[in-house]
């Protein structure tokens, strides 16, 4: 079930504003709520994944994966298997390079549904296990640095969880 949101998001000139940190869904792995950065520094959206184990089915390049959608937490974890999409080398804000899976998926973004190239590493140190880059956000998306959560949040309940707690 998507994330409801009591109003619609603003718009300008036909782009939906975002806050530069969101609360999304993953309609498509079952993931109601994950918090997402909203990075147009970074190209590419990225999503922290671990126990990353390439398969072949029909032919084709699968990726088995597994990612712990809170923040500060590793009870619950969604496993999930997707085709590969293509492979890249990633330059990270460090100057590291890696190369990454990239997997196509689904993302609950405010009030739309956006397909978005998603590549997997770990982000364990990271302030946020999902970044939604630029790529993305140029599917009619403006990003409002001084603002947070226009698309709503999850109950208290589940904000929380979401801080281990």
């Amino acid at each position: 079930m998507p994330p409801t949101h009591e109003s619609s998001s603003p718009t300008v000139a036909g782009q939906t504003i975002a806050g530069w940190r969101e609360w999304v869904s993953l309609p498509d792995l079952g993931v109601e709520w994950v918090k997402a950065k909203l990075d147009t520094g970074a190209r590419s959206s990225a999503i922290h994944a671990f126990d990353l184990t390439e398969l072949e089915r029909d032919g084709r390049s699968w990726v088995r994966f597994s990612i712990h959608p809170w923040q500060r937490s590793t009870d619950d974890i969604v496993e999930v298997e997707l085709p590969v999409h293509d492979r890249r080398t990633i330059r990270s804000s460090t100057g590291h390079e890696q190369e990454r899976y990239v997997v196509l998926m689904d993302v609950r973004l405010l009030d739309r549904t956006i397909p978005v190239e998603m590549t997997l590493s770990r982000r364990d140190e990271m302030g946020f296990r999902l970044l939604i880059g630029r790529e993305a956000l140029r599917q009619g998306f403006l990003v409002d640095s001084s603002r947070s959560y226009l698309g709503g949040r999850p109950k208290r309940r589940t904000r929380r969880k979401n801080r281990g707690m």
